[in-house]
């Protein structure tokens, strides 16, 4: 899929009230979120409210959230984690044009970011050293 094809497929906005089903199972299918966590609704609002972003892709014909990524901010620097996409929507160039989107939030904030990766995740660590 060209990026084109993928912008004319899907688009990214932030999180809206109402995402969360969608955002857990994504989390879910991902082995990304937990309860246990304070991965909840509240603590994603109130992340949005410090001044981070929740970032959706969503597919345009289904409205189904096929990607996510949290932009938490502690005043100093974003903190880049739960990036993700759908197992069925990987392997067509999502991620990069996710993270794309992802660091266009640090840039326009002006801060540096850290990311949070698991150490066995080689698929995000390498798509992160590309950028």
């Amino acid at each position: 899929m060209t990026d084109d094809e993928i912008q004319n497929e899907y688009f990214f906005r932030p999180y809206r009230k109402g995402d969360f089903h969608g955002v857990i199972e994504l989390w879910d299918l991902t082995d990304m979120g937990s309860p246990e966590r304070g991965d909840n609704e509240k603590t994603i609002e109130e992340s949005i409210h410090l001044g981070g972003n929740l970032l959706i892709m969503e597919r345009i014909k289904t409205g189904k959230i096929c990607g996510t990524s949290w932009l938490t901010y502690d005043g100093r620097r974003v903190h880049l984690h739960h990036f993700g996409i759908l197992p069925q929507c990987q392997g067509k160039g999502l991620s990069k044009l996710l993270l794309k989107e992802s660091l266009r939030f640090v840039k326009d904030k002006g801060v540096q970011v850290k990311l949070e990766v698991h150490s066995k995740n080689e698929k995000a660590i390498s798509l992160y050293k590309k950028f």
